[in-house]
């Protein structure tokens, strides 16, 4: 056996850098590798109508927005209710949204609202509104590895694509997430969410990173709060750029060159096998390490990221703050050939400090802050999007795990919203999706569905149908089990073109 030494160092998509320079042995005599490899595992279920969207993006606002300050405003509530903030209208008759969302306003005739999502966790339940999942607790909260979880929507496309027939390994990852793993940059580190589950971690989303410092003081989170939080999702500087994740850079004494004469040599020695058994474990293998070898020696991703090759007016549109830039990365890396990009607006520093889960200083963050640039960074990629002919191919969520309470709780300073899971709203755009339409209605004080009732899992079967998978797709799990890719979602037509 030759094997070239390395770190054993896991890189973003669960392979080892040693493992990723292992060269001869495994291939030429033709052993398997179980850690590399995943289960051969089955899937059903294409969809017979040709796929929709090329590519989707996914904007996972963490913390949950309040349905009654963005896309429910209740105008004729009471004031307990209604809140500090007015409804205005949109370029949508009959629309009304909330007045911290001027910009949006605007572009709401391509947008698909939907003022009816519900379902019965008012918990931070991110991988239960990520994943098909059927029931979720408090514990798992923090336990992303448990095996409870259910594979992420991107991790459910990566996999079902690559064993479409004849589908060759991409030059871009299919399934990233940006602006960094997720929420390692808070104090809850471990946040159950957008991970393969048993589909193995070859599937979670490959991540980048973020180079860069905060230039603005976000308000508190809390009254009593003391850390002065310069969070980058309210501002960075010029300067900020994303990159590779730390495990999906080559370590620092291998060079390009001497990488890619590797590569050739480990072709030579993968050429021995040809005449060797070749089973489905190999096949995996060898789909898991072209990927990796792609990924980590090509410069294409590197590029898409590369907001710096934006000009500055184009960087200044989508707003200069860490959320802005990412959806700004996830436009150039749709438009490079990405299949699946997350975006996530989530911790930063002290835990709560940059999300919206508002139970306190609730007014002041919404007004000052998190309205603000959610308005300018969204609908600039909406606009975006469209402006490079993308929009219809390219699949746009926005969501969250829940939204807030109707009932404003006067208590603490600036007001707040508790968790609320019974009704709240979501948008969705592009890529299939209707344009201009309301979908779902609520009772007078935006605290229960009375039409039209949609799932976070009827959400994620409707992006599989678009995105050119069935509903009754199913994927075994590690004891072979089929587990349908939604859950007990179906595919609502109300949503769609």
């Amino acid at each position: 056996m030759l094997r070239i030494l390395g770190s054993k160092k896991r890189l973003c998509n669960g392979i080892t850098r040693r493992d990723l320079l292992h060269v001869g042995g495994i291939g030429a005599l033709g052993l398997g590798l179980n850690t590399v490899a995943q289960t051969s595992i089955t899937a059903s279920g294409l969809s017979h109508e040709k796929p929709r969207a090329k590519s989707c993006i996914f904007v996972f606002l963490f913390g949950s927005p309040p349905q009654h300050e963005t896309f429910d405003p209740k105008p004729l509530a009471p004031a307990q209710i209604q809140g500090e903030m007015k409804a205005i209208d949109t370029a949508v008759h009959g629309l009304q949204i909330g007045e911290g969302l001027p910009k949006i306003a605007q572009i709401t005739d391509r947008l698909t609202v939907v003022r009816s999502m519900t379902h019965e966790y008012p918990i931070h339940c991110c991988a239960y509104v990520m994943t098909g999942m059927p029931t979720y607790n408090i514990p798992l909260e923090t336990n992303p590895r448990s095996p409870e979880h259910w594979p992420y929507l991107g991790s459910v496309v990566d996999y079902l694509d690559g064993r479409r027939s004849g589908l060759r390994s991409p030059s871009l990852p299919r399934n990233i997430g940006l602006p960094w793993r997720f929420c390692s940059k808070g104090s809850s580190p471990d946040q159950a969410g957008p991970y393969a589950a048993f589909l193995g971690n070859g599937y979670d989303p490959f991540w980048t990173d973020f180079t860069g410092q905060g230039t603005v003081v976000v308000p508190k989170l809390a009254d009593g709060q003391t850390e002065q939080v310069r969070d980058p999702h309210g501002g960075i500087g010029d300067a900020a750029r994303f990159q590779l994740s730390q495990g999906c850079q080559l370590p620092d004494d291998l060079s390009s060159r001497r990488f890619d004469a590797r590569v050739r040599l480990l072709q030579q020695f993968d050429a021995s096998r040809t005449a060797l058994d070749r089973s489905a474990e190999f096949g995996n293998y060898d789909a898991h390490q072209q990927r990796a070898m792609s990924l980590i020696g090509s410069n294409r991703i590197r590029e898409a990221i590369d907001v710096g090759r934006e000009s500055p007016a184009m960087r200044e549109r989508y707003g200069m703050n860490l959320f802005g830039q990412s959806c700004l990365a996830a436009r150039r890396l749709v438009e490079a050939g990405a299949r699946f990009v997350s975006v996530f607006w989530d911790p930063f520093g002290p835990h709560g400090a940059s999300v919206w889960d508002t139970h306190s200083n609730h007014f002041p963050r919404l007004k000052n802050y998190l309205l603000p640039v959610f308005d300018q960074s969204y609908s600039a990629l909406i606009r975006d999007l469209d402006d490079h002919g993308l929009l219809d191919e390219t699949l746009v969520l926005c969501t969250s795990e829940h939204g807030r309470t109707p009932q404003i709780d006067s208590g603490p300073v600036g007001g707040a919203r508790h968790h609320w899971s019974r009704a709240y709203s979501s948008v969705f755009a592009g890529g299939g999706m209707a344009s201009g339409k309301i979908v779902g209605q609520t009772d007078a004080i935006a605290g229960d569905v009375v039409d039209t009732p949609i799932s976070p899992k009827d959400m994620q079967a409707t992006a599989y149908h678009l995105l050119g998978y069935d509903e009754s797709t199913t994927i075994p799990d590690q004891q072979g089990r089929p587990h349908p890719i939604a859950g007990d979602g179906r595919v609502r037509p109300e949503l769609l073109s």
